[in-house]
């Protein structure tokens, strides 16, 4: 067997790639597909974790855009993201993966509160952490979550897994013959105002140097190969 790169990783689901085609909800074979990957690679020993988002359900921002208090729009957000990470939570378990749901917001029936120690704990015993309510806080996107979380628990990489291959240097459905960026520094990314982070997500990795890898989620076994250090998407590194 083929040996990861990684011993503990976080994997940073966008709410959009499970939806897969429809326009809004969970796509359950995808989010099939995704349990199995995922546990593809917890058997090769890697501990994980996951930030998962919830723009397949709702999206503070597009709410605030439309007049709705940012505030309140982006707690909605927050919650969207718990219904994904318990649908993902039960997609693992069918398939034997044992699993914890942590959320930034207290909510003792469906989850566990996030506590950093208690987070580690369960990734040493093997089984995946699903971070959902992002950071707890309005205006913080689950980009920053993700970052702030893989700082916390000491992740050696993040995945970020989307609907795109990677990053262009234009909106590659605009303009399809956009170029595809393999690797980029951080500042990179902040200088050219690239989009595919926003500025808090890549501050807080900047000073941790932690590499993100970004890929596409339709992309079957690209989780695997992103942890076997294989050639995937865009590499995003000091």
């Amino acid at each position: 067997m083929a040996k990861a790169l990684y011993r503990r990783i976080l994997l940073k689901l966008s709410g959009e790639a499970l939806m897969g085609d429809r326009g809004f909800g969970i796509h359950p074979e995808i989010m099939q597909e995704i349990a199995h990957e995922i546990a593809q690679v917890v058997g090769m020993g890697v501990q994980v974790a996951v930030v998962i988002g919830g723009g397949n359900i709702f999206r503070g921002l597009s709410a605030a855009e439309q007049g709705m208090d940012r505030a309140t729009a982006d707690f909605m957000g927050m919650l969207a993201t718990v219904i994904n990470g318990l649908a993902l939570q039960e997609a693992l378990e069918r398939i034997g993966v044992a699993t914890r749901v942590l959320s930034a917001i207290e909510m003792r029936q469906v989850a566990e509160p996030y506590i950093r120690r208690r987070a580690t704990r369960h990734l040493e015993k093997g089984r995946v952490v699903i971070f959902v309510a992002g950071t707890g806080n309005p205006f913080f996107t689950t980009d920053t979550a993700a970052s702030l979380r893989a700082r916390e628990i000491g992740a050696e990489v993040i995945l970020k897994a989307t609907k795109v291959d990677g990053v262009y240097e234009e909106d590659p459905v605009k303009y399809p013959n956009a170029k595809k960026i393999e690797e980029i520094g951080y500042m990179g990314v902040l200088e050219r105002d690239l989009k595919v982070l926003d500025a808090t997500a890549v501050s807080l990795i900047k000073d941790a140097n932690i590499p993100i890898v970004i890929f596409n989620l339709r992309t079957k076994g690209n989780i695997k190969r992103a942890v076997l250090g294989e050639k995937v998407g865009t590499l995003i590194r000091g």
